[in-house]
């Protein structure tokens, strides 16, 4: 028996074909689990439907993708007419998967402290509230043994130059994680967070993750940066009845580099080449 098979769920916020939220769910439905699909919403006047076009192709050939929908976090409505979507073509629903998060160029380009006041309220609301406001609206349809997921990063535990504002609303994303496994635990369903390494994605090139690749590389102690692929099945696993017990937790898939306390082996490479000009 597949791990996902009889389970359905719903993921939110595949951008394109480089998300981990992707990756997840095509590991998901290879497993036997049924899902259903959000993406932003359209602009009004855009015929192209860019957003949705772009979201059906990454999932649209796929039997085991069952819906697409446009959702805005910031709207309670939206939110809601998702989970009777949800509820309409599942029922219940056995996992919930929020990976969204947004905050302007503008705010993420400057200095955390010169965050404007707007941009700060926005991207919060996004990248964190909108983690309890999704759970709010799905708990009736959640399965007495369900698990929910968020997406978070490193930048919320330590500061990372150039993560700025995201770091911040990361950081209050896992304390919401935290806060909803405990109010959620009595119903059965599970709350935690993955914090993948950098990868190239959409949210990855605004944060400028080129820099990060190569300093991971360097650290980590595999020796390399990780792959969406092991990122989609760690993501699944938390997903998945094998995780059963594990809540309020924040899992890193990042080649061990959270581990780390110093450059390890990226300081004997600085002395070789020391060494080397001297």
């Amino acid at each position: 028996m597949r791990m996902f098979e009889g389970k359905k769920g719903l993921i939110l916020g595949v951008a394109n074909d480089r998300s981990i939220a992707l990756a997840i769910a095509n590991f998901i439905m290879s497993e036997g689990g049924e899902c259903g699909f959000t993406h932003l919403p359209d602009r009004p006047g855009d015929e192209k439907k860019k957003n949705h076009r772009r979201v059906h192709k990454c999932v649209g050939d796929n039997p085991a993708a069952k819906f697409l929908v446009p959702l805005d976090v910031n709207n309670d409505a939206q939110i809601a007419e998702v989970m009777e979507k949800t509820e309409a073509e599942f029922g219940q629903i056995d996992f919930l998967l929020h990976s969204i998060a947004f905050a302007s160029l503008d705010d993420l380009k400057g200095d955390t402290i010169d965050t404007s006041r707007d941009g700060f309220k926005l991207a919060m609301e996004i990248s964190a509230y909108s983690l309890l406001a999704v759970c709010k609206s799905a708990r009736d349809i959640l399965s007495d043994k369900s698990s929910v997921l968020c997406m978070t990063y490193m930048g919320g535990e330590k500061c990372i130059p150039g993560y700025n504002v995201m770091g911040v609303c990361k950081a209050a994303l896992e304390a919401a994680m935290r806060y909803l496994a405990f109010d959620m635990g009595p119903a059965g369903t599970r709350v935690n967070a993955l914090s993948a390494g950098p990868l190239k994605t959409l949210a990855g090139s605004a944060a400028k993750v080129g820099p990060m690749l190569e300093l991971y590389e360097q650290i980590a102690p595999l020796g390399r940066n990780i792959t969406h692929e092991e990122a989609g099945k760690t993501g699944a696993f938390l997903l998945s009845d094998l995780s059963d017990g594990i809540t309020g937790e924040v899992l890193h898939v990042d080649a061990g580099y959270n581990a780390m306390g110093s450059p390890g082996r990226m300081l004997d490479k600085i002395k070789e080449a020391r060494e080397s000009h001297s």
